[in-house]
C-alpha cells in the first residue's frame, strides 16, 4: 500500500494526539510530511517533536503538491476557511469536529469536494473503534431485537471562556461523538425537537492553572441542551449535553425488544460494553478485534485506505454535516418552539475492523 502524504494544520492540543498516530501507529498508509500553524513556533515544534520533516506557514502548506490530504486541526471558527483553502488548491481534507459552524457552510464544503472529485470527512472517528464496532455488530445480528429507543448523555464541567467562545459549548464540543455513535448505530435523523438554556449567564474561571482563575465571564452560548430525536427506522432517542456538572459523566443506551444495550463512552475507541437480555443478567461483551486505546486519526488512516482503493471512506463529510444539522435543529427548534424536519441523510458507513494481520485496515 503507498503511503498518503499528510499535511497537518493546527498545532494545538489536540495535535498532539493525532501525530502520536498518524506518524506512529499508522505508517503503513500514512506519511506525515509538514506540520503548520499559525503560530509558526508551534508547528516547528510538533515537527521536532514527531520527526515530521517540514514545518512551514499555512500558505507554504496549501501550495505543497506533495501534500494529498490536509488534516484540519485549528479552531473551530476556522475550520470553514482552512477546509476551504485545502479544497480549492486541490487536496483532500480531514477536519476536527464540528465539520463548520453553519449549515450554509458545511453544504459549500460538501459541494466544493464532490466538484473537485475531492475527498472530505472529519471527526469524530471513535466510531471506528472497537467499542463502537462491538455495539454495531450486535445490534446488526439480532442480539437486541428490533431497537425502539436510545439514551445519550453527556455531563461534564466546562470553567473556562473558551469552552463557549471557541468550543461553542458542549453540543458542537462534545455532542459530535454521541451524535455520530447514535447515526452510525441506527441510521440517520429525520426530526428533532430541542430545548437550549443558560443556567448560569455568568461564571467563574475555575482551574487554578488558569491565568484568569477566579475572574468572571458571560456566558452567551446554551450550555445544557436537551433534545429528542426521530430516525428514519422509527427509532426515538434522546440526547442531552451539560456542561455544569463536576465531572465527566458519559451514557449511551440502546433499547430492543429483546435486550438493552450499554455502549462504551463514545469519547473513546474501547472501554466496556454490556448486555442485559430480557429476563437475565447484565454482562460484558467481548469487544471485537481493533482499535481499543487513544487512536485519534483512525479515520485519516481510513480515508488515506479508501483513497487507494477506490471505496468510500467511513467518517464521511455527508455524515460530519448529517450531525451538524441534528446539532443546528435542536437549537433552531428551542428558538422557534417546534419540531424541525432535517434535510440531510446519510448512510450508515459500512462496519470497520482491524485487518486480521495488524498489518492495516481490513477493506
Amino acid at each position: 500500500m503507498r503511503r498518503i502524504k499528510i499535511g497537518v494544520v493546527g498545532c494545538g492540543r489536540i495535535s498532539g494526539q493525532y501525530l502520536e498516530n498518524l506518524v506512529r501507529r499508522f505508517p503503513f498508509c500514512i506519511e506525515v510530511v509538514a506540520c503548520a500553524d499559525i503560530v509558526e513556533a508551534a508547528g516547528r515544534a510538533r515537527a521536532e517533536e514527531f520527526g515530521v520533516p517540514r514545518a512551514c506557514t499555512v500558505e507554504a502548506l496549501m501550495a505543497d503538491s506533495e501534500v494529498e490530504i490536509v488534516v484540519n486541526l485549528t479552531a473551530p471558527a476556522a475550520h470553514f476557511e482552512v477546509s476551504e483553502a485545502a479544497l480549492s488548491c486541490g487536496k483532500h481534507v480531514y477536519v476536527e469536529k464540528p465539520f463548520t459552524i453553519t449549515r450554509d457552510e458545511g453544504l459549500k464544503l460538501l459541494k466544493q469536494a464532490a466538484g473537485s472529485d475531492l475527498r472530505i470527512g472529519g471527526a469524530p472517528d471513535t466510531f471506528l473503534g472497537a467499542g463502537l464496532q462491538t455495539c454495531r455488530k450486535l445490534i446488526d445480528d439480532g442480539w437486541i431485537g428490533a431497537p425502539v429507543a436510545a439514551l445519550a448523555l453527556m455531563a461534564t464541567g466546562g470553567g473556562r471562556l473558551n469552552y463557549y467562545r471557541d468550543y461553542r459549548g458542549p453540543a458542537y464540543d462534545m455532542g459530535p461523538y454521541y451524535l455520530t455513535a447514535l447515526v452510525t448505530l441506527l441510521g440517520p435523523v429525520t426530526r428533532a425537537a430541542g430545548v437550549t438554556t443558560i443556567p448560569f449567564p455568568e461564571r467563574r474561571h475555575l482551574d487554578p492553572k488558569d491565568p484568569e482563575f477566579g475572574a468572571t465571564y458571560q456566558v452567551e452560548i446554551p450550555s445544557t441542551i436537551q433534545g429528542v430525536m426521530e430516525f428514519a427506522g422509527g427509532v426515538t432517542a434522546t440526547i442531552t449535553t451539560i456542561s455544569e456538572a463536576s465531572g465527566y459523566f458519559p451514557r449511551l443506551e440502546i433499547y430492543g425488544t429483546d435486550a438493552v444495550l450499554t455502549c462504551n463512552d463514545p469519547n473513546g475507541f474501547g472501554g466496556p460494553v454490556y448486555l442485559q437480555p430480557r429476563g437475565g443478567e447484565r454482562r460484558e461483551m467481548p469487544l471485537l478485534p481493533g482499535y481499543k486505546e487513544a487512536n485519534r486519526g483512525l479515520g485519516v488512516a481510513d480515508m488515506a485506505a479508501a483513497i487507494q482503493s477506490g471505496r468510500p471512506h467511513r467518517a464521511s463529510g455527508e455524515l460530519c454535516y448529517h450531525v451538524l444539522d441534528i446539532i443546528l435543529a435542536l437549537h433552531d427548534s428551542s428558538r422557534s418552539g417546534r419540531h424541525v424536519e432535517l434535510e440531510s441523510r446519510v448512510d450508515r458507513p459500512a462496519p470497520f475492523l482491524q485487518s486480521p494481520t495488524g498489518s492495516g485496515l481490513l477493506e
